[in-house]
């Protein structure tokens, strides 16, 4: 069990997440204005931290913000200020760290999540981080050219009348600058009140906004909340590709035009299916002894654009690789000499340039077949 928000059916904020209580659990509003929720043994799981800091009163207001108060109705403390995965009409996301956005496991499992959304200066991004990786990495990056030269404060969901018909509402992002000017990014006309609204990183990574109309859903019966923004979407091709997103294909695969079109083997590529993996590597790491590497090229990693050392020769980012028992492949772009090692291989995307090149990292065999890589001929 979790405390927590909810709008309609869905959960839009969690106080505990990741540490659920049981039976016999309690939530209290001490006279000293904290708000604790403690396990069936009395142990403390959360609480709000504002124990005799002129808390008065506890509300719950209109938009979905809870709120502790003094007694001039100032917030000492607000879940809006402490986002999980769910941002609602009205509220922001701050830069920083501490204020991200993270997804979850699933849908009945409220641990963190492997995707992540901060804003950082000008830029808002997108990280993974898999079991393996000792760092996230970027998987995409938005930076919208009125933000050019300014910093962020703030991105903020809001639901608008359109100024041009009173029957239709917009939902925006509003970006406000340090310098307080601010700019609205419009992603979705409705016409119907787009009040219930919330903007949410999903458990695909993918970034999602949610909104509620019964009238057209409720009488079926089925769920009245429905995407009416999709950021990696197969539907909008000016915005981010559905293969861009970490898990797109399962452990490993090659996406293209937003699907898992093969498994790249060492053999060549193959049918993709759920049970595409990388190859297994032996357990004990001894550098470039027992492993060797076969070739993709017309390929990127989901932090190509994004991440990556250099310029470097090719021989050098395999040696990175080598010395990294953790590496699973690197990728190398022949036109800059940039080079990623990796961690973590998931998704490839299908690109035109055929300099863009992809080294898989395997168990050295015996007789090596012809696709192998002979790095003593560079």
């Amino acid at each position: 069990m979790t405390l927590a928000l909810r709008l309609d059916t869905r959960v839009v904020w969690e106080a505990n997440r990741g540490k659920p209580v049981h039976k016999n659990s309690t939530v209290s509003f001490g006279q000293d204005g904290n708000l604790v929720l403690a396990d069936a043994h009395g142990n403390v799981v959360w609480q709000t931290n504002t124990a005799n800091k002129g808390v008065v009163d506890l509300q719950m207001l209109p938009n979905g913000n809870m709120v502790l108060v003094n007694t001039k109705g100032e917030y000492v403390w607000q879940s809006f200020d402490h986002p999980t995965d769910t941002i609602l009409v009205s509220q922001s996301l701050l830069p920083g760290d501490k204020n991200k956005l993270v997804s979850r496991i699933s849908a009945i499992d409220n641990r963190d999540g492997p995707y992540s959304l901060v804003i950082d200066g000008e830029r808002i991004i997108f990280y993974y981080k898999s079991k393996r990786s000792a760092m996230p990495e970027i998987y995409s990056l938005m930076k919208p050219m009125f933000i050019e030269g300014g910093v962020l404060e703030k991105m903020t969901v809001q639901s608008y009348h359109a100024s041009t018909d009173p029957y239709l509402h917009d939902i925006l992002l509003n970006f406000t600058l340090l310098d307080k000017s601010s700019f609205a990014l419009g992603t979705a006309e409705l016409t119907y009140n787009a009040t219930y609204s919330f903007l949410q990183l999903g458990q695909d990574g993918n970034l999602r906004i949610y909104t509620y109309y019964d009238k057209l859903y409720g009488w079926t019966g089925r769920n009245a909340w429905h995407a009416t923004f999709t950021l990696f979407s197969a539907d909008l091709p000016y915005l981010e590709s559905q293969c861009q997103l970490p898990e797109k294909c399962g452990n490993f695969g090659l996406c293209e035009d937003n699907q898992c079109v093969a498994c790249p083997t060492p053999k060549g590529l193959m049918g993709w299916s759920k049970k595409c993996s990388p190859p297994k590597l032996p357990r004990n790491c001894n550098g470039a002894e027992n492993v060797e590497y076969y070739k993709i090229a017309g390929v990127d990693h989901f932090s190509s654009s994004y991440s990556g050392e250099g310029p470097m020769r090719l021989v050098e980012c395999k040696e990175k690789c080598n010395e990294d028992c953790k590496c699973l492949g690197f990728f190398y772009n022949e036109d800059t000499s940039m080079c990623l090692a990796t961690h973590q291989l998931k998704t490839l995307t299908k690109v035109s340039n055929s300099t863009h090149l992809a080294f898989i990292k395997m168990a050295k065999q015996d007789h090596p077949i012809s696709q192998y890589l002979d790095f003593l001929a560079m």
